[in-house]
């Protein structure tokens, strides 16, 4: 039976890689296609008629007639959805609302329709068929599977299913899984993250696992108390592991705890989901770039970084970008939602296919002093200075520091070190210099001696995680902001300093 499984598996990598490549080579045309599709759906809702879709003859048109949005500007039509009313930004009802944590709008409830469901569970399966076909490799079908995420217990609202993402998507994993699929439904309903980890545990710990799935910081708590009860690195525990499959925040800054844990190098498979559309995942474990999925019910806008915030900024089509820039990446999906900005920035690669990085938040970014810092820049300085120590980062954090006692202002990083630097001060100057290369605005105010090179707050053991729990985001696919513009989380963590 393992036998069969497995050339099966190959059989039909082989024909989805086939499939893939009509729109891989095609993006332009895709999206083509894809706008034209959406705006006739658009047409015979209430969001349509009040934005006048029936003038629409060109993507021109679109950009005139429909502003970008943002949760709170859709607010209006979301609760008329949330209220069970019919065709109001897509046909018909929706038959899932994701539930996600906003910054500033609090809980978000994001619509998944028929005809946008199939697009998110498309994505994952193309992820792993992409690995099979390009490594001609399945051995993982035959071994057990974890999918670390939410609860997939669904309450109801007006006829509309209601749960976190990661627990819908748990009611699609494909019948020729189920078998190999941990943990239990039972332990899956769990809400308490540190009660469901410890239940994961005792039902994995025995398994022949071949895959895990999940956020890194969730995958390095699962592994860290694997290696804690059992006293053995995980590969010790689990031979046969072949392939992790991360998604929700950028893999890099946990790539070296999670090789120690491990105990050796695994084929690593990172994806971008999001509760608004299944957007990229990367089709090449030797490269850290996403493809970009242009053929999954969702049309692209881009807007360059230095306009976002602008009334009417400037918005670009895919065959429009270039590479190397940062972008805030704009949807519109048939689940409904029309040029929404989700918050995240882009950088892209390559043009042939499309290929991306997650550069980091539209407003997750440090710029008190005019640097605007963002995510992509001080995980990859990190990155270089623990490759230059032979430290290892459990996490962190930024944030400006304006008003010092004493001395110029500065960048403060709280950290939470694993394995300490021999020398914490070296360590700082690695991780300065790191920065100053990636951004030659901060550069600028360290030789201008507008700002002093950046100090170091250590946090102590397992307390990002205590101030995760503190406020109540411990878990799920809540995260921790790599760095603020302000002093908020700061200020809270300063009871967690070492």
């Amino acid at each position: 039976m393992g036998f069969f499984k497995k050339k099966l598996a190959l059989f039909w990598s082989s024909v989805h890689d086939t499939k893939e490549n009509q729109w891989i080579q095609n993006p332009i045309e895709s999206q083509n296609k894809w706008f034209s599709e959406l705006i006739l759906k658009g047409c015979k809702t209430q969001f349509g008629k009040d934005h006048s879709f029936s003038a629409i003859n060109s993507i021109k048109d679109f950009q005139d007639l429909v502003s970008i949005s943002d949760y709170e500007n859709l607010k209006p039509y979301l609760e008329s959805v949330k209220k069970g009313e019919e065709n109001v930004l897509w046909p018909g009802k929706p038959l899932y609302l994701a539930k996600t944590s906003g910054t500033t709008s609090g809980t978000k409830y994001i619509p998944i329709t028929k005809d946008s469901v199939p697009f998110h569970i498309d994505g994952a399966k193309s992820a792993l068929l992409h690995y099979i076909h390009k490594r001609k490799n399945a051995d993982f079908v035959n071994g057990k599977m974890i999918f670390i995420q939410g609860s997939p217990e669904l309450e109801e609202v007006n006829g509309i299913k209601v749960g976190r993402l990661s627990g819908i998507s748990a009611h699609f994993v494909p019948q020729y899984l189920q078998k190999n699929r941990l943990p239990s439904w039972e332990t899956n309903c769990i809400e308490d993250w540190e009660t469901k980890i410890d239940q994961i545990i005792d039902e994995t710990v025995h398994q022949n696992m071949s895959l895990i799935s999940g956020i890194p910081p969730w995958l390095v708590m699962y592994f860290e108390k694997l290696v804690e009860k059992t006293g053995k690195s995980v590969s010790s525990l689990f031979p046969n592991l072949q392939l992790l499959v991360t998604g929700g925040v950028n893999y890099k800054p946990y790539e070296e705890k999670i090789e120690e844990l491990i105990g050796k190098k695994l084929d690593i498979i990172q994806t971008y989901p999001a509760s608004e559309g299944f957007i990229a995942f990367q089709d090449n474990v030797d490269s850290d770039d996403l493809l970009l999925m242009v053929n999954h019910g969702i049309f692209y806008e881009f807007i360059p970084a230095e306009e976002i915030g602008k009334k009417n900024p400037i918005r670009l089509t895919l065959n429009e970008v270039e590479l190397n820039k940062d972008y805030a990446i704009i949807l519109t999906t048939n689940a409904g939602l029309w040029a929404y900005e989700i918050g995240d920035l882009v950088r892209f690669v390559s043009k042939n296919p499309y290929k991306i990085l997650v550069s980091g938040r539209t407003k997750h970014f440090t710029s008190a002093f005019g640097e605007h810092v963002i995510s992509y820049e001080v995980e990859d300085a990190i990155k270089e200075a623990v490759e230059n120590t032979q430290t290892v980062v459990q996490e962190f954090t930024l944030a400006p520091q304006v008003t010092p006692k004493e001395g110029l202002p500065y960048h403060e990083w709280f950290i939470e070190f694993e394995k300490m630097p021999d020398d914490i001060n070296l360590f700082a100057k690695k991780l300065d210099s790191a920065l100053r290369c990636r951004n030659t605005y901060y550069n600028d105010l360290i030789t201008g001696k507008i700002l002093q090179p950046l100090k170091i707050s250590l946090i102590r053991k397992n307390g990002f995680n205590d101030y995760m729990k503190e406020i109540g985001k411990l878990g799920g696919q809540n995260k921790l902001p790599r760095l603020s513009n302000d002093r908020k989380i700061a200020d809270k963590l300063t009871k967690y300093l070492l």
